[in-house]
Formats: structure tokens, C-alpha cells, sequence
């Protein structure tokens, strides 16, 4: 590692234990920049490029992370949990938890016992899948080639959520992009939970068109993160919902496939199935 790569990767592990130490003052960015000798703005992307996420998503992040802890091990209430992360009030917990965990603080408490979530299993052109669903939207769509395996990961997921095996319009509407019936792709609804890396992603991947490829590469371009690939891979193969959000469309630079958490041979399908239902006759 040359000098200001050395100097730099320093800068950022200051940073990180800096805002650790102190994310109950939740510190601002001049702050935390001052604290490694730059500016802001040069802090700001610094930080970006060698960590995958913002100082400020950074931080929500840490702080969610401790407030996840009183709330499941100390059983603390909303306002106390607020006022030890230095969030100030319930509201702002409320809205940090809905951004990044998906649920609210109480949900979450609970562990997801208040949630509701609607499965079912349905045939498609590339095997079964079984799909869930909130009020809010799809938030787990699975190859099942056993239906078990996946009703318990998602169990895993959710795991004090009401399950009721039912079929029901979010559901309805979601599959009807196996049927070619794309009109209907703005109805489609997802209710996910994830990073901000993680979402971000996931939307990068929404932007990839039917019968088209991208790369990690490019996906981490297209993010503005360009040194950031296998971080996106990592994202990639997170992704909860197959299919729907199209992690099959990201393929290596060199050209490969690469892997596919559902399968290669399925992900090759695919790609064949949506140029060929893409591509105009002549």
C-alpha cells in the first residue's frame, strides 16, 4: 500500500472508531472531517469511495445497531431508546428504522409480530416460486424448488411475523410479469428491508431493461461508486425478491454468467426467455 493510500485508509478508520465512540452526540459531517484533518467535501467522498455508504448513513447505521440492542435485549421504550442514541425523539427513530430496516421500531421489538405476511406458490416459465407479501407491498419472491426450505427463510426473515398462506392482489399483480404482461409493472409494490447500499443497488437494478445485461461495473458506475463492484456483488446476491428486482441481468465484464443464488442454468434461461420476448420479428 503506497503512502496516501496508507494515509487515507487511516483517515477512514479514525473516522469510523471517531463516529463508534460518538454516535450518541450524533456528530455532523464538519465535525467528523475536522476530526481527520480535511475538508467536508474531500471527507464526504473519501469516505464514499473506501467505505460503500455515506458518513451520515454510516452513522444511522451504527445507531440503529445499538438501538436494536436496547430494544430486543433491554426491552427499553421508544422515547428512552431515542434519547440513548441521541436521536432525540421517537419520531426520528421511527423514520430511521422505516428507511432502513423496513418496519417500525415497535415491529421490530416484537420481531415483526404485528407484521402480516401473505405467501403463496405459483408456476412460472422457470419453476415454481413461492412469493410473499405485505400491505405494503412484495417483500420475498423465491425459486422454490422446496417449498419447505423457503418457508423457512422467510420464517428466518420475519421471524415473529403472522403468516397466513393466501394469495392476494400484491401478489397477483407481481406475478403477471411472468405472463409478458409488462403494462402492469407499475403496479408492482416492494416492501424491503436492506442497507442503503443494499437499496440502492436493488433500484440500479430496477433501471436495466428486459432483455438486456449489465455489469457489476457498471452498476457500480451507474451508482456513482465506481470502485465499489464487489460490494455490489455482495448486494446483488443479497437480493430478496428473484426475478422481480433483476439480479439475473448483472453478468461478469468478461462476459460469463458468473453465479446466480437460484441457479446458473435458470439465470441463462431467463436471459434467453426475456431477449427472445423482447426482440422484435422482422
Amino acid at each position: 500500500m503506497n503512502t496516501q493510500k496508507s494515509l487515507n485508509y487511516q483517515r477512514i478508520a479514525d473516522a469510523i472508531n471517531f463516529i463508534r465512540t460518538n454516535f450518541h452526540r450524533q456528530p455532523q459531517l464538519d465535525e467528523i472531517a475536522k476530526k481527520v484533518h480535511l475538508s467536508p467535501y474531500h471527507f464526504q467522498r473519501l469516505f464514499s469511495d473506501w467505505a460503500g455508504t455515506s458518513p451520515k448513513k454510516f452513522l444511522q447505521y451504527v445507531t440503529l445497531e445499538h438501538a436494536k440492542r436496547l430494544l430486543k435485549e433491554q426491552q427499553a421504550t421508544l422515547l428512552d431508546t431515542a434519547m440513548e442514541t441521541g436521536l432525540s425523539s421517537p419520531g426520528r427513530l421511527h423514520d430511521m428504522f422505516i428507511t432502513i430496516e423496513g418496519m417500525t421500531p415497535a415491529e421490530y421489538k416484537h420481531g415483526g409480530v404485528d407484521l402480516i405476511i401473505n405467501y403463496s406458490f405459483a408456476e412460472t416459465p422457470f419453476g415454481d416460486v413461492m412469493i410473499a407479501s405485505t400491505q405494503k407491498g412484495i417483500c420475498y419472491l423465491s425459486f422454490s424448488d422446496d417449498g419447505d426450505a423457503s418457508r423457512k427463510e422467510l420464517n428466518r426473515q420475519f421471524p415473529a411475523a403472522q403468516f397466513v398462506h393466501r394469495l392476494d392482489r400484491i401478489q397477483q399483480n407481481a406475478l403477471f410479469i411472468f405472463t409478458q404482461d409488462w403494462k402492469k409493472l407499475d403496479k408492482i409494490k416492494l416492501h424491503l428491508k436492506g442497507t442503503d447500499f443494499q437499496l440502492k443497488v436493488w433500484e440500479t437494478l430496477l433501471k436495466i431493461p428486459m432483455g438486456q445485461c449489465s455489469t457489476y461495473g457498471s452498476v457500480a458506475k451507474a451508482m456513482q461508486r465506481s470502485k465499489a463492484s464487489r460490494a455490489v456483488g455482495t448486494a446483488v446476491g443479497n437480493n430478496p425478491v428473484a426475478f422481480l428486482i433483476p439480479c439475473h441481468r448483472v453478468i461478469q465484464s468478461s462476459g460469463a454468467f458468473g453465479q446466480y443464488h437460484w441457479g446458473e442454468t435458470r439465470k441463462i434461461a431467463m436471459l434467453g426467455w426475456e431477449s427472445s420476448h423482447t426482440v422484435p420479428n422482422f
